[in-house]
């Protein structure tokens, strides 16, 4: 599997410089690195930290996003688990020329699904403003939609429909990655608030990924100012990918699903279907999260690696 890295150049990396300034953050990255995902209290006890320390440098390195956290159940109440985010980060004190040249990337607008069916609470918005009305799911068939920068509803799915531009270009996939920033739906927020989300490709359903909570205890760095702290503010950015021997979730195993099971010759489209079953164990709804809102200012990304 390819690595995740970040590039990052004197413009735009003081803040993850400043980060990494501090020997106690570079031991916990290269634990996560070795280790894989780690509560802080583990963290802690490894690198023979007290536990304030630990959970002070977590912050710190979440902050500069160069790791992830989700809180799950534990025995007594819930815990944080930390995993690295990328493999290498990269200082570049040259303009990157170009991208990979085995890499075809297309970045859809959440608002630019091709089919809907969803339930209340939902609910849609841009960077300006509310589109159409609160709580009707008939709002998600609005041409407005297209500007929408966050969705949510509790049960159903949306359908992106991605052009295949690997087949086009006659060239066969190694891997498929689908990277969104994703949370449940509570009316307000809750950091205990689990959902199932199932992720399918082409009909076919690859993971099924419990989302912890839906997050209000700060500001997302990119949601705008008009949108209430009381609402949904961020989520987790996650990686699903599918390759020859399997479907992974942040780069953990979680399914045998390959690429050979999506059919990726046989369409000119790579259909995208994210849902909140009526079936799930932990039916807690979705928010997705698009450019202008939550911790990363990007729409939904499917990458094609030849």
């Amino acid at each position: 599997m390819s690595k995740r890295y970040m590039l990052i150049t004197p413009e735009n990396g003081a803040e993850i410089l400043k980060s990494l300034s501090a020997p106690a953050r570079l031991s916990i990255l290269t634990l996560l690195n070795k280790q894989g995902p780690m509560n802080v209290n583990d963290i802690a006890e490894m690198l023979k930290l007290p536990q304030s320390s630990a959970s002070t440098h977590v912050n710190s390195l979440e902050k500069a996003g160069l790791i992830e956290t989700e809180n799950q159940k534990a025995r007594k109440g819930s815990q944080k688990i930390c995993r690295a985010a990328y493999d290498e980060v990269v200082l570049s004190f040259k303009e990157q020329q170009q991208s990979e040249d085995n890499l075809i990337e297309v970045a859809m607008p959440v608002g630019l699904y091709s089919g809907c069916d969803t339930s209340a609470p939902c609910g849609l918005c841009s960077s300006e403003g509310i589109i159409g009305f609160l709580d009707s799911p008939d709002t998600f068939h609005s041409p407005e939609r297209m500007k929408a920068g966050l969705l949510w509803f509790t049960r159903g799915y949306v359908r992106y429909q991605f052009p295949n531009n690997a087949r086009i270009a006659g060239k066969e996939v190694k891997e498929l990655e689908l990277q969104m920033e994703l949370s449940s739906e509570v009316p307000g927020t809750s950091e205990n608030w689990p959902s199932d989300i199932n992720i399918s490709i082409n009909d076919k359903l690859i993971a099924v990924w419990t989302a912890a909570g839906d997050y209000g205890d700060r500001r997302g760095k990119f949601t705008p100012d008009w949108w209430k702290l009381a609402g949904s503010q961020y989520g987790h950015l996650k990686s699903f990918r599918v390759t020859t021997d399997g479907t992974y979730v942040d780069g953990m195993r979680v399914s045998e699903v390959c690429l050979s099971d999506l059919g990726l010759d046989d369409h000119r489209s790579i259909r995208v279907r994210i849902s909140v079953p009526d079936g799930a164990t932990y039916p807690g709804g979705i928010n997705i999260f698009g450019r202008g809102f939550g911790n990363y200012d990007q729409d939904i990304v499917l990458r094609l690696r030849t």
